[in-house]
């Protein structure tokens, strides 16, 4: 019998044909005369297209036509709705769908031609003329005129107001964010394959193939059965890709025109010009009794939004959730601007909301002379008060001890500019982290071939965490099986339908549905073996499919191996639909975590320099111990660069955002970069999922940026509540 994989740090099993230069990403597949797309888009804000000239353009030897509001194929109205998984409420975008701009940056025509180079340099000489008109691009000019969003929040609790008012500690503070842009390695891009009989075969980027299809199908007008959306791999997308991007329709626009292949790639530039994390500004209230033990508690939030749509975040809950507190009010309001739709980026919501939530919180342990881990023990939550449930598993107060222990909080002095080597002050911060364990309705497909290898397929996609690597696994653990002899499918549209591939809840939803489609195929082994002439079976109910085998109970010599049944039956097949248990509806489910960091700060520069971070999770049970710490890595340093580096920096006099490249887009690099150490915190839920895993892709950001932000003022004394935290605002 093989032994079990599921926690294993198995290499991932497609990381030879990436690091050899084999994995094909959506803008490098070859097709016969494939043609190149190039994009021109808006340079105002608001306004409308008065007037296109691209006849200079045309005029060139190669170029094959100008797409615009004026010459695109036929659209779905503006009153139709279409598919899309993770539409905002209101109108949505289409591009090239009329002569009005919303935004700058707003796709409004598309230059095809037989080569790139050709395209780009024809792009460049089609002149267009506009109406403008005034725009609003900053939020904090449009605060008074938000209005209520669509979001539902828990209902208030108590009176946390006149609470608040009465509280022997009380604290009224106010933070901001700034607009973050997603930025993965992979730009954007589609190629359209246009076949023979009229169809189309898309090889997108994409966090969802099923979705991208309904997305085309209803705005094109197509019939789904002849869209095929293919995404085998992703150079990350961190929520990019949860919405069809633009280039996709303009792709398959120019594809359905022409009835030739064309490729659409968007430039670094262009990653600019659509979804992003928004730009908010938070305000708290907290009245606490004089041990910092919480009263009650106000979270209001302001984000910005598209005139066009409403998009809404879990960015207040948190605060309903993560500490007891009896009076709670909570409020979510959204300003509409000239811009693009905002988009859910790591951990959307979570990673804004608990910036906000524990820079509060360590400011208040500060003001009632607490230990900021002591005053999250004080306040610790047993059940989540927004939803009245106890939890499935819980194991925070685990993350606080261990990850304190590992980093040696109790060394920390209590006063702010107390510790100090050399010219570098040292500060020590810690934030706590959650996220909601959710689980989505998935279905898988196993398949035992004649010569004894399991294929399991699913429609989901991997856009980095190893999806492909943890499937394996969970289909080799299922049914005994080499990891070696299991390959899993998926990126393709075509395959059994699978959820979006966001929210640290693909592999409790597809690894749930690949469990269950290996179970099925375990039974039907069973029932061949009952049916095998000569069996060896003295009672063929107690039948289980173990090691490779069939066997009786626990009896390895009463058994039927593989290769034997496969002989007799050929191939088995199952395919099943893996919904949430309903023992999960009487509970809370979340992924909690604990973040410490070490900051040195040089005194006379004001530059911050994150030298050590320790992250401890309790994610229920971890698949992966490999592709898992790859996650929580990745979330920290994402998380370093929220507190430190990244900030869009918009003219709102144009509209736009300036520094839209990854030069002037400061991010993280090695050198800014510490030690970090994981620790998964053991957690037993048996009741989240039959797996027990919660997900790490979301949590592994959510709480660094406050950490960050708490150690900052313990080295300077000095509080910054609007990141990024940048030498300017420290000195």
């Amino acid at each position: 019998m093989n032994a079990p994989t599921l926690g294993k740090p198995l290499d991932r099993v497609d990381g030879p044909l990436k690091v050899s230069g084999q994995a094909r990403y959506a803008a490098e597949y070859p097709a016969d005369d494939l043609l190149h797309g190039s994009v021109i888009c808006s340079v105002i804000a608001r306004g409308r297209i008065t007037r296109i000239d691209a006849s200079a353009a045309e005029a060139l030897p190669g170029v094959k036509r100008v797409l615009s509001h004026e010459s695109r194929p036929p659209m779905a109205q503006d009153d139709e709705s279409y598919e899309d998984d993770d539409a905002a409420d209101g109108s949505p975008f289409r591009p090239l769908f009329n002569a009005r701009v919303r935004y700058s940056g707003q796709p409004v025509a598309l230059v095809v031609a037989d080569s790139l180079e050709l395209a780009r340099h024809a792009a460049s000489l089609v002149r267009i003329e506009y109406q403008q008109q005034p725009h609003a691009t900053d939020l904090l000019q449009v605060l008074d005129s938000a209005h209520a969003a669509p979001a539902e929040l828990p209902e208030r609790r108590g009176d946390a107001d006149a609470i608040i008012a009465g509280a022997p500690l009380r604290l009224e503070l106010e933070y901001e964010l700034p607009n973050e842009y997603h930025h993965p390695m992979e730009p954007h891009a589609s190629t359209v394959i246009f076949q023979a009989d009229g169809s189309l075969l898309v090889h997108d980027k994409t966090q969802g193939p099923q979705n991208s299809q309904q997305y085309l199908a209803s705005v094109l007008k197509l019939d789904p059965a002849r869209v095929r959306i293919l995404s085998s791999f992703v150079g990350g997308a961190f929520g990019s890709g949860l919405r069809p991007q633009y280039q996709l329709p303009l792709a398959a626009m120019a594809a359905l025109t022409l009835q030739q292949s064309v490729r659409v790639t968007l430039t670094r530039q262009q990653m600019f010009t659509f979804g992003y994390r928004p730009r908010t500004v938070q305000r708290l209230q907290l009245g606490a009794a004089a041990d910092g033990r919480l009263q009650g508690l106000v979270h209001e939030v302001i984000g910005q939004t598209s005139r066009f749509e409403d998009f809404t975040e879990h960015v207040a809950e948190w605060s309903g959730m993560l500490y007891h507190c009896d009076h709670l009010r909570l409020a979510y309001r959204l300003a509409p601007l000239d811009v693009y739709t905002p988009l859910d980026m790591r951990a959307p919501g979570a990673a804004t909301g608990l910036f906000a939530l524990e820079s509060a919180m360590d400011e208040l342990a500060w003001a009632a002379g607490v230990d900021p881990v002591q005053l999250r023990l004080t306040n610790y939550a047993e059940t989540n008060q927004n939803e009245g449930k106890p939890y499935s598993s819980k194991e925070l107060r685990a993350c606080y001890q261990q990850g304190a222990d590992a980093f040696g909080w109790s060394k920390r002095s209590p006063q702010p500019r107390s510790m100090r080597v050399g010219d570098q002050l040292i500060g020590y911060g810690m934030a706590t982290g959650v996220w909601e364990a959710m689980q989505m309705p998935a279905s898988a497909r196993a398949t035992l071939t004649a010569d004894g290898r399991l294929i399991v397929a699913s429609a989901t996609c991997d856009i980095g965490p190893g999806t492909a690597t943890v499937m394996t696994q969970i289909a080799a653990d299922t049914l005994g099986m080499d990891p070696a002899r299991v390959e899993f499918r998926l990126g393709d549209s075509s395959l059994p339908k699978a959820p979006l591939q966001g929210g640290s809840f693909t592999v409790s939803s597809v690894g749930s549905a690949v469990r269950e489609a290996c179970l099925a195929l375990a039974e039907q082994l069973c029932d061949a073996a009952r049916q095998l002439p000569g069996a060896p079976f003295s009672d063929a109910s107690a039948l289980r499919f173990a090691g490779g085998r069939v066997q009786q109970g626990e009896d390895t010599e009463r058994s039927v191996d593989l290769d034997t049944l496969l002989a007799r039956h050929g191939s088995l097949e199952a395919e099943v639909q893996a919904q949430p248990g309903k023992l999960r509806e009487r509970y809370a489910s979340a992924t909690h975590s604990a973040v410490f960091v070490e900051v040195q700060v040089d005194e006379a520069l004001g530059t911050v320099r994150v030298t050590r971070v320790v992250s401890a999770i309790a994610a229920g049970r971890v698949i992966n111990a490999k592709t898992a710490r790859s996650q929580i890595l990745g979330g920290v340093v994402w998380g370093i660069g929220m507190a430190l580096h990244e900030e869009a920096m918009i003219d709102h006099e144009l509209g736009r955002c300036m520094n839209h490249n990854l030069a002037d887009y400061h991010l993280p690099v090695h050198a800014d970069i510490g030690d970090i150490e994981v620790i998964f915190v053991d957690e037993d839920d048996p009741i989240v999922n039959p797996l027990g895993s919660k997900g790490v892709g979301e949590i592994g950001i959510v709480g660094v940026a406050a950490a960050v932000a708490n150690a900052v003022y313990h080295a300077t004394g000095k509080r910054i509540r609007q990141l990024p935290i940048t030498l300017d605002k420290l000195l």
